[in-house]
């Protein structure tokens, strides 16, 4: 098996210094999206006292030179705390906190798409909008091959994977059991796992969440699994096809309600706005994966339970289509809907702040629209 050497080391001998009391000082460890738009970063500071919100943590900074953010000439960039967890790593009193990254004139960085959605959020507040976000992902060896794949082949067809059980049919259910505990005991709202299609491959849900809070928790949530991933040295990919030929892609499915949808009389609710969606197919698959589209072509080809990426489409119970209306909803009459195109490597933030454009502030074509603030 290709692991790191990291989690090679004797972790024993690490236990005894993590039990050391720490005399009523805080770890606090701030994490950010960097430059790339899917990778996290993070980095650790003490304060004097356990933090009780998260306006008791400071604004910090950052080289963004190095994490292509910036030039070196003018690298600081600030760190705003936006969202508190309990930390699984470093245990209580200490803390994670997600942040929003501001560039040097206090305006958003390129990669804060933070920013706008929670304008947006605010903006339809009384809609009460909630999302669920189905994270896929794909667990590797450090030398990029799929963790438990023969070395020099490929595993048998896919068929007995899919929520498998037994050490032929499923590879890394450690890994997918410590983040589960882990996202539990931080206070992210995970709902479930389970093992995927294509071997190595696995997926966790996040929701339901109320506006900004889907991207927050899921964007913990993935910081979380990298984090375990390295304690066990393999590497979780959020590629939306990690593997070319007849093997499943990586998506991340978000399932998406309002008030007037969940009640009573609903549906009509839900088949207008996907009547909006389906008008505005181009925009949504530009913002579903962070390199406009291109990502997702390899994974929405109308195969591996997918749709198209030219053509929109929406039914009932149909995993071949843009919009499933699950069957429980078609029969009760209200409900939610799952939009199946996002890709696994796709920002929560972008996603859930198109959805509400496109069906609460009737947004149309390509192009969206400045709102003032809220």
């Amino acid at each position: 098996m290709s692991v790191s050497h990291s989690s090679r080391l004797n972790k024993l001998v690490r236990e005894q210094y993590m039990r050391l009391p720490q005399g009523g000082l805080v770890q606090v460890t701030y994490v950010w999206i960097d430059g790339s738009g899917e990778g996290v970063r993070c980095k650790s500071r003490t304060l004097d006292k356990e933090p009780k919100s998260i306006e008791d943590v400071p604004e910090w900074n950052f080289d963004g030179s190095s994490t292509a953010q910036a030039e070196g000439s003018n690298s600081d960039m600030f760190l705003v705390p936006v969202c508190m967890f309990r930390d699984p790593f470093c245990l209580d009193p200490n803390k994670l906190v997600l942040c929003e990254v501001l560039k040097y004139n206090r305006k958003p960085a390129e990669t804060n798409l933070r920013h706008t959605c929670k304008k947006v959020m605010d903006l339809v507040k009384d809609s009460h909008p909630w999302f669920g976000m189905e994270q896929e992902y794909t667990l590797l060896g450090v030398n990029g091959h799929p963790y438990g794949w023969p070395d020099n082949g490929f595993p048998g067809p896919q068929g007995p994977y899919y929520c498998g059980v037994g050490a032929d049919k499923v590879y890394g259910r450690d890994i997918v059991e410590s983040h589960y505990k882990a996202c539990l005991y931080a206070g992210v709202k995970i709902c479930g796992t389970n093992a995927e299609v294509m071997p190595s491959q696995w997926e966790f849900q996040v929701g339901p969440c109320e506006g900004i809070e889907m991207g927050d928790h899921l964007w913990m949530a993935r910081f979380i699994l990298h984090r375990v991933c390295e304690d066990f040295g393999v590497v979780a990919t959020l590629d939306p096809k990690p593997m070319t030929g007849n093997w499943n892609g990586a998506g991340c499915h978000t399932n998406y309600s309002t008030e007037e949808m969940r009640k009573e009389g609903g549906l009509k609710h839900i088949e207008a706005a996907i009547e909006k969606l389906s008008k505005r197919h181009d925009y949504h698959i530009c913002v579903y994966d962070p390199r406009g589209g291109r990502d997702n072509s390899r994974r929405l080809t109308g195969h591996h339970e997918t749709s198209n990426i030219f053509e929109f489409s929406a039914g009932v119970a149909n995993r071949g289509a843009s919009i499933r209306i699950p069957r429980q909803v078609g029969q009760d009459g209200f409900g939610y809907f799952e939009d199946r195109r996002p890709a696994a490597n796709c920002d929560p933030y972008a996603v859930t702040e198109a959805i509400m454009r496109t069906t609460v502030l009737n947004e149309t074509g390509v192009e969206t629209k400045e709102y003032a603030e809220h």
